[in-house]
């Protein structure tokens, strides 16, 4: 989970490819923390002066926009960026996700996420915002974010990630071997589950 628009249609080409697969595949998904700004401060910034320091001016990002737009629509995901306010730090919404991974309810949660940033503006840095979207997603986490779990476990896949080599996302990983960056078409999707279902098969009967 980031702050990138990409996640949201290639999640849903992933499915796709999932769909086209069928039952020759078992598969297993697994949402896993990455932010693209970890040093972000923990109250986020406004959403003007990130897009201005990191894209150099407001009118390089709206080019960047206009594309994103459009690819939204294609999918039905109605992006609302001129709702955003703040850019936020996700570090507790990467919490939330690895908190609704143990309860069975990853992929609601991840949703209600996409749709309050992307959608509607919600600020999800902010623990009541995650609270009330966790709760639309049928999981009361307002006790959870009270303690300390998930700190170092989400720190710690975070990491992982970082020492894999991930810089950007989405990225997708394949039975712990095969990566795949960025929004890519379906067709990328099917062939690396190939390659993956092919290589587990093998090394299962060697």
């Amino acid at each position: 989970m980031s702050s990138a628009p990409g996640a949201t249609s290639a999640s849903d080409d992933s499915k796709r490819a999932l769909h086209e697969m069928g039952e020759t595949v078992r598969t297993h998904v697994v949402w896993r923390p990455f932010q693209l700004n970890p040093t972000m401060p923990a109250d986020g910034m406004d959403r003007t002066a990130y897009l201005e320091a990191r894209f150099g001016s407001l009118d390089t990002f709206k080019e960047m926009e206009e594309r994103l737009l459009e690819a939204g629509r294609g999918e039905q995901i109605l992006f609302a960026f001129e709702k955003i306010a703040r850019t936020p730090n996700t570090f507790q919404a990467h919490r939330l996700i690895w908190y609704a991974g143990n309860q069975g309810c990853q992929d609601a949660v991840a949703e209600q996420l996409f749709q309050g940033y992307f959608e509607k503006g919600l600020d999800i840095g902010s623990v009541p915002v995650l609270v009330e979207l966790a709760d639309r997603a049928g999981l009361k986490v307002a006790q959870f974010f009270e303690s300390e779990a998930g700190l170092k476990e989400v720190k710690a896949e975070e990491s992982a990630g970082q020492q894999l080599g991930i810089r950007g996302v989405p990225y997708f990983v394949l039975d712990k071997t095969y990566g795949i960056s960025g929004a890519q078409p379906v067709d990328v999707f099917v062939s690396a589950m190939e390659k993956a279902r092919t290589s587990s098969t093998t090394a299962k009967g060697s």
